[in-house]
């Protein structure tokens, strides 16, 4: 078994170190605000090492893709594909600086052992956009990256494994679904939602999964893009202190990650981690 479901303990994750991170390449409403700045490199690797102490802190076992100059954006491990209990997705990014990607982490993933059980060759799929919902559902975000072909190719792969996969259709500027929505507990989430449909409002209902809500502007502030560490364990971005607070209020134990360089980029915790084994 690989990954369970999107809550229980974290066991093992794939990163990859920001070296050659060195602009925000404007593929994404927040990288566009900072695309005349350069990026604080000594930063950039501090807010990186941060994460990875949270994971030394919590026993989480941290592998590495070796970063490249043509990778740039390789940072954000989350969106080359999605793992689940049989094996992983091998996605396909729509943006050209991060096509080189895809190959480096499937032959990452081989090296791990882990069984690659679809692979969309056509249309586009990010792993931002894939979330469970529990162990047989999964919710895959159609925004920015993620379109019918992908999520078709998806579907059916996973209908074969006896998974339920439900698209969630929402505003392109918030990127991927993990901006907009995260599930950090069993039935916990924090969300914007009056940003999504009212079917998947409905089936998070069904569920019993509570939605701690929060602003528009909380997406572009990276204040739904948590990491479950499981155990009512999740990682959040320090700044977000409201959401930290109501993250305590309903018994999580939150660990604060100081980060503001790599959310230029466009990306917080959750973009920045590949869970490989949770269970």
């Amino acid at each position: 078994m690989y990954v369970r479901n999107s809550t229980a303990p974290l066991h093992h994750v794939l990163v990859c170190p920001p070296t050659y991170l060195k602009t925000a390449a404007p593929i994404n409403e927040i990288s566009k605000k900072y695309v005349n700045q350069p990026l604080d490199a000594a930063k950039l690797q501090a807010e990186f090492k941060s994460l990875l102490e949270i994971y030394q802190q919590t026993n989480v076992a941290v592998s590495e893709l070796a970063p490249a100059p043509t990778m740039p954006n390789s940072i954000f491990s989350r969106d080359f594909g999605a793992c689940v209990k049989e094996g992983y997705i091998l996605g396909n990014s729509r943006e050209p600086i991060r096509f080189e990607e895809r190959a480096a982490y499937e032959h990452r993933m081989a090296e791990l052992g882990i069984p690659k059980i679809c692979e969309v060759k056509k249309g586009h799929f990010e792993g931002g956009d894939f979330a469970f919902l529990n162990e047989h559902t999964i919710a895959i975000g159609m925004l920015a990256r993620t379109d019918p072909t992908g999520f078709d190719i998806i579907k059916s792969a996973l209908t074969a494994l006896n998974y339920q996969v439900f698209p969630v259709p929402a505003n392109p500027d918030y990127l991927h679904l993990d901006m907009c929505f995260n599930l950090v507990d069993d039935h916990l989430a924090v969300a914007y939602p009056q940003g999504l449909p009212k079917p998947f409002l409905e089936l998070l209902d069904q569920l019993n999964i509570k939605i701690i809500p929060v602003p528009e502007t909380a997406i572009f502030a990276h204040g739904c893009n948590l990491e479950s560490l499981g155990n009512h364990r999740v990682i959040s971005l320090k700044q977000n202190t409201s959401v930290n607070e109501a993250l305590r209020q309903n018994g999580m134990t939150v660990f604060e990650l100081d980060a503001t360089e790599t959310l230029k980029a466009g990306g917080g915790p959750h973009c920045m981690t590949f869970p490989l084994n949770r269970q």
